[in-house]
C-alpha cells in the first residue's frame, strides 16, 4: 500500500501554477475565463461586457470594464490541478501584478496579436526572469482580420530572443494550430511545421551532450524522452515556448492546457525562490525544499481587506503541508495562529479544503497579523526566513488627501492603511514640512481607483489637491541679529536681551546651535529658551513660510534682569534675533530636485528631453534599452512635475513612466522666490 507521504508527493507534482501577465487588453480575463470553461470548471463562459467573469468580480472591475486586481482561479485538466492568477495590465497596476510572480511557476505572458510587443510585454519577462521564472508567450486573438502573425513572431525573436520558438503553429486562418512539437508533419499559416519542430528539438537537446550526440547521429529525437532536458532549458530560459490561442473562439486553448500538464514544469521541476535567512548585508540565502513531508514554509503573496468579508491573507505553499487545525507562525512572531479554515479561490468564491502542499494556493481569513509578503511557517528556526524582495517601482505620482469631514482624520488613516497594505505600490505619508497627509501611487489612475474604492467600498469621501512642494529656506551670508523683549504688566514683567550671529553651513548640514556667552550676560539657565526661540523660527520661517535649514546660530551676548527675566521673555528675545538676521543673510528659498529617470519609446525621446528642459531640468544622458525603448537621465525641480504624467502619456502615447528620487535641494530663480514671499506675506495679513 504507498504511504501517505507517497500520496502527498504524487499530488503536489500534479500542481502546475500559471500567472497570466502582459499589457492591457491583450485578452487575460478572456483567456483565463475560456481555460475555465474548456476545463469544465464552469459551466457558461463569461462576458467582460456583461461583467460575469469569473476574476473580475469587483464592483469596480464590472464598471470599468477592466482588471484592477490579480484574481486566483484554478480548474483541473488530465488528473493536474492548475492554479492560476489573471493580474491587470496597467503600468500603475504593477502592485497588484508583480506579486503574482512571487507565487508561481511559470509566467505566461500574453500578447495581443493586433497591438504586438508592447512595453508591458517587455517588462513582464524581465520581472519573470529576475525572479528565475519559467516564461511561456502566449498570442492571442489570432483569428483576428488582418493580423501578420508571421511577423509578429519574428517580432518576439527579435525583441525577446532567438530561444522564443513556437509549440504549435496557428492553421487554416487562425481557426485552429497545429502542434510542431510531438508532430513534425503539415503547414502551418506561419511556415513548415517540420522546420518548427526541427528548431525545438535542436533548442532543447543543447542542453545536454548525450542528446546532441543521439540528435546528429539519428537526424532526431523522440520528443516522448526529452522531458528532463526539456524541463532543463524552460529552468534556464534556454527555451521560451510560444503558443497561439483565441480566447474568443477557443482556437488552441484545448492544446495550451496540454502544453500546461505536459510540458510546463511542477514545484519539484522548477528554480526554487530566493529565500534568505538572517536581515540586511548578513542575510544569506536558503532554499525551500517541495517536499510535503517537511517543515511548513509559505509566503503570502496577496492581503485583502473587506470592510464586510474582513481581511484575507493569500499564500503560496513551498514546502511542507498545511493542514486544517494545524498551528502557523507569521514572520518572526511569537504567537501562531490556528488554520480554522482553508480556501481555494475561485474568483470571489471561497472553496474550502482540507490541506495545501507544495504548490498550492490558498487563504485564511481574519487573522488580523497576517501581512503582504509575510513567511508563514511552523518551526521556530524559520522565525527569520524571507523571500528575496521584488524590485517595485517606486511610487512617486502623490496627491494630498484629507477628510471630508472633520473630526475623521484617524479613520481616513486606518482605512487608507488597509489599501496600502493591499499594495505594496501605495503609500500613504505625513509630511511634516506641509503637514500634509500625501498619498503616492503610480500614476493617476492608480490614485483614482483607489479614491473609487474609498468612496464605493469604504463609504468615505476625502478632499483632494496636489501636495505643497517642500521648499526651505536658508541664507548665503553671515549675518548679526538682536532683540530686547521687554514687557511690563503692573506686576512681574518679562525681560529678556539676546545678541546672536548666523553662519550658513552647506547644504544638508541641518543645524547646530552654539553658546559662547560669557560673564553670565545670559545665566545659563535660560539658554535653552533662546535655543527654544530659535527653533520655532526655524520651523515656521522667516521670508516665505519655509523651515529654514543648513545654518548655525551662535549666541555671544545678552542681557538679563534679576527679577524679570524668564524663559518665555528669552525664547521670544531669541526667536526675533534669529528673524533680525535671517532677513539681514541674503535669504534664499530652496526647491527639492530631483534625479528623474523616464522611459519611453525611442522615438519619443527629443519630446521628452525638449519639454523637460522647458520645466527647468537638466538632461545628463540617454540610454538605449533595447525594443525600441530608450531611457533618459536628469535633473528638475519637484515643483515642475505637477501632473507630468499626463504630460508624459501625450507625448509617448501613453507608454512613458518615470521615477523620481530625491537628489539636492537648491535656490529657486529670483522671480519665483519673489512670488513665494508675496503669498506668504498675505497669510499673514488673513
Amino acid at each position: 500500500m504507498p504511504s501517505r507521504s507517497n500520496g502527498l508527493a504524487a499530488e503536489m507534482e500534479a500542481v502546475r501554477t500559471l500567472a497570466l501577465v502582459g499589457a492591457a487588453a491583450a485578452g487575460k480575463t478572456s483567456l483565463a475565463e475560456t481555460l475555465l470553461h474548456a476545463a469544465g470548471a464552469i459551466g457558461t463562459r463569461g462576458s467582460i461586457e456583461r461583467g460575469s467573469t469569473v476574476s473580475d468580480h469587483d464592483p469596480l472591475e464590472r464598471r470599468l470594464q477592466h482588471s484592477l486586481n490579480a484574481s486566483l482561479m484554478h480548474l483541473e485538466h488530465s488528473g493536474t490541478r492548475i492554479h492560476l492568477i489573471d493580474t491587470p495590465g496597467g503600468a500603475d497596476l504593477l502592485g497588484q501584478s508583480l506579486p503574482a510572480l512571487e507565487a508561481v511557476e511559470t509566467a505566461a505572458i500574453v500578447v495581443n496579436a493586433n497591438a504586438g510587443i508592447e512595453p508591458m510585454t517587455l517588462r513582464m519577462m524581465d520581472y519573470a526572469a529576475s525572479r528565475h521564472l519559467t516564461r511561456i508567450i502566449v498570442v492571442n486573438k489570432i483569428d483576428d482580420a488582418g493580423v501578420d502573425l508571421a511577423a509578429l513572431l519574428a517580432d518576439i525573436q527579435a525583441a525577446c530572443g532567438r530561444e522564443c520558438l513556437p509549440l504549435n503553429l496557428p492553421a487554416d486562418g487562425g481557426t485552429r494550430v497545429v502542434d510542431c512539437f510531438y508532430n513534425r508533419e503539415g503547414q502551418s499559416d506561419i511556415g513548415n511545421v517540420d522546420a518548427a519542430h526541427r528548431a525545438l528539438v535542436e533548442q532543447v537537446v543543447e542542453v545536454d551532450a548525450a542528446f546532441v550526440e543521439r540528435y546528429l547521429a539519428d537526424g532526431d529525437v523522440d520528443p516522448g524522452e526529452l522531458h528532463a532536458p526539456l524541463e532543463q532549458a524552460l529552468r534556464e530560459g534556454h527555451l521560451i515556448p510560444v503558443c497561439f490561442v483565441s480566447a474568443r473562439s477557443g482556437a488552441g486553448v484545448a492544446e495550451l492546457l496540454d502544453v500546461i500538464v505536459k510540458l510546463l514544469p511542477n514545484p519539484t521541476e522548477a528554480n526554487p525562490p530566493d529565500f534568505l535567512v538572517g536581515e540586511g548585508a548578513d542575510a544569506k540565502p536558503m532554499q525551500a525544499r517541495p517536499d510535503p513531508s517537511l517543515h511548513v514554509l509559505a509566503h503570502v503573496f496577496r492581503v485583502t481587506s473587506d470592510p464586510y468579508v474582513g481581511k484575507l491573507g493569500i499564500f503560496r505553499v513551498h514546502q511542507g503541508t498545511v493542514v486544517c487545525g494545524s498551528q502557523l507562525y507569521i514572520g518572526d512572531g511569537r504567537k501562531p495562529f490556528k488554520v480554522s479554515h482553508l480556501f481555494r479561490l475561485q474568483g470571489k468564491d471561497h472553496v474550502e479544503v482540507s490541506r495545501a502542499v507544495p504548490g498550492d494556493i490558498v487563504a485564511v481569513a481574519k487573522i488580523e497579523e497576517i501581512h503582504f509578503d509575510a513567511v508563514l511557517h511552523d518551526a521556530a528556526e524559520d522565525d527569520h526566513v524571507h523571500l528575496a524582495p521584488l524590485a517595485f517601482p517606486v511610487p512617486v505620482h502623490g496627491l494630498a488627501v484629507e477628510p471630508a469631514r472633520h473630526g475623521d482624520e484617524q479613520r481616513a488613516w486606518e482605512i487608507l492603511g488597509k489599501l496600502t497594505a493591499e499594495d505594496p505600490c501605495l503609500r500613504i505619508e505625513h509630511v511634516a514640512a506641509t503637514n500634509e497627509t500625501v498619498l503616492y501611487g503610480l500614476g493617476e489612475l492608480h490614485l483614482r481607483i483607489v479614491l473609487d474604492r474609498l468612496r464605493e467600498v469604504y463609504r468615505f469621501e476625502v478632499q483632494t489637491r496636489p501636495p505643497r512642494v517642500a521648499y526651505r529656506e536658508t541664507v548665503l551670508a553671515s549675518a548679526q541679529g538682536h532683540h530686547r523683549h521687554k514687557k511690563q504688566t503692573g506686576g512681574s514683567g518679562q525681560f529678556g536681551e539676546v545678541f546672536l550671529r548666523i553662519e550658513p553651513l552647506a547644504r544638508g548640514a541641518g543645524f547646530q546651535f552654539a553658546d559662547e556667552v560669557r560673564g553670565g550676560a545670559i545665566p545659563g539657565q535660560f539658554i535653552p529658551a533662546v535655543e527654544k526661540g530659535v527653533r520655532e523660527a526655524l520651523a515656521s520661517g522667516v521670508i516665505a513660510g519655509y523651515p529654514v535649514v543648513d545654518v548655525r546660530v551662535v549666541v555671544y551676548d545678552g542681557k538679563h534682569h534679576s527679577v524679570d527675566s524668564k524663559d518665555i521673555a528669552f525664547a521670544t528675545a531669541g526667536r526675533k534675533a534669529f528673524m533680525a538676521a535671517i532677513r539681514e543673510g541674503r535669504p534664499v528659498v530652496l526647491e527639492p530636485i530631483v534625479q528623474i529617470e523616464i522611459v519611453m519609446p525611442d522615438s519619443s525621446v527629443g519630446d521628452v528631453t525638449g519639454d523637460l528642459s522647458s520645466r527647468r531640468g537638466l538632461v545628463t544622458g540617454t540610454s538605449a534599452m533595447g525594443a525600441g525603448t530608450a531611457a533618459v537621465h536628469g535633473q528638475v525641480p519637484m515643483a515642475e512635475l505637477a501632473s507630468y504624467q499626463s504630460r508624459l502619456n501625450a507625448m509617448t502615447s501613453g507608454q512613458g513612466r518615470y521615477t523620481i528620487a530625491l537628489s539636492h535641494y537648491d535656490a529657486v530663480p529670483a522671480p519665483i522666490q519673489q512670488t513665494l514671499m508675496g503669498q506668504h506675506r498675505v497669510r499673514e495679513e488673513d
